[in-house]
């Protein structure tokens, strides 16, 4: 047998495979890991008036690099403190995320107000 290596090789058999179906993927904000359908999915893009910015990609059909975060006002306010969004999107210089906040905070008031109704 080689020095410093295992015997075992490969993942243990006995252990549960996930599905296909079920892709998981970490929070940038809480880093706490959730399935995909659980999270936003947010892209380097351009806002109206074409400057860069991260941008919602709730469809997940945007090209590029993504990120993924809760649909949650805290776990973006958290990934904007940590300065995660652009480290995720590997953009050299700070983006706006105000369109995520604000994304965000619609979905949050369709909730609300489809709960009290």
């Amino acid at each position: 047998m080689a020095r410093g290596r295992s015997a075992v090789a490969g993942p243990d058999p006995s252990s549960p495979r996930p599905r296909a179906s079920e892709a998981v993927r970490t929070c940038v904000g809480c880093r706490a890991r959730a399935t995909k359908s659980e999270l936003l999915r947010v892209t380097a893009g351009r806002d109206a008036a074409g400057q860069p910015a991260v941008v919602p990609d709730p469809a997940s059909t945007a090209s590029g690099r993504g990120a993924h975060v809760h649909p949650t006002r805290e776990c973006v306010d958290l990934a904007v403190r940590r300065k995660a969004f652009s480290r995720a999107l590997r953009a050299g210089t700070g983006l706006p995320t105000g369109l995520v906040s604000a994304y965000v905070d619609s979905l949050t008031s369709t909730t609300s107000s489809t709960s009290t109704t």
